[in-house]
């Protein structure tokens, strides 16, 4: 099986196409009787010098997947992260950050808004990674404090890094948000000039 795709793929290929094509202009001259007795050399000759001239094999350019996509695959891995959410226990204080901060990330991933690869980035590492372990390790740490009474309170950390990561998701919505006013501004000005 493997050795008939090799083969398919090597009939097909950028080489065996010109070679074939010079190879078969050696069989004309053959049969016009200009090769004589070296036939044999002729037509493999010129089968040998098209597949020499022609352009070397590249593989295909790979498929990476683009904004949308990228964006397709986060929202369902924020979905996942919003359910877990929902299981941990969370003090209130704790809990409306954190409310506040799913929001904000939720209107960052509807269509249209975000396409900037940085700020892929940034949104994909919050609700892949920073968002799940910034709430696991606030769960852990929160068990083993019972130990160390007078200890500093996890929730104390935890609402620190969900005020670090909404001030980050912040500014990517202001990013966006100037992004649109210069667009507004260019339009407006554009129609202005463009006059009746």
């Amino acid at each position: 099986m493997a050795t008939s795709d090799r083969l398919l793929r090597y009939a097909e290929s950028r080489k065996n196409l010109p070679g074939s094509v010079l190879g078969l202009v050696g069989v004309g001259i053959t049969l016009t009787g200009a090769a004589g007795g070296l036939w044999p050399l002729v037509v493999g000759g010129l089968y040998a010098a098209g597949a020499l001239i022609a352009p070397p094999e590249r593989p295909d350019t790979p498929h990476f997947p683009d904004a949308d996509e990228q964006l397709d695959a986060l929202r369902v891995d924020f979905a996942t992260l919003l359910d877990y959410l929902v299981e941990v226990e969370l003090p209130p204080a704790t809990r409306e950050k954190l409310s506040a901060l799913d929001t904000l990330i939720e209107a960052l991933l509807e269509p249209g808004w975000v396409s900037d690869p940085d700020h892929l980035h940034v949104l994909a590492r919050a609700v892949r990674q920073d968002i799940p372990e910034a709430v696991d390790t606030f769960v852990r740490t929160r068990w083993w404090s019972r130990f160390t009474p007078g200890a500093e309170p996890p929730e104390q950390h935890l609402e620190r890094q969900l005020s670090v990561l909404h001030e980050e998701m912040s500014g990517i919505a202001d990013a966006l948000r100037q992004a649109e006013a210069i667009r507004q501004e260019i339009h407006t000005r554009y129609l202005e000039e463009r006059g009746p």
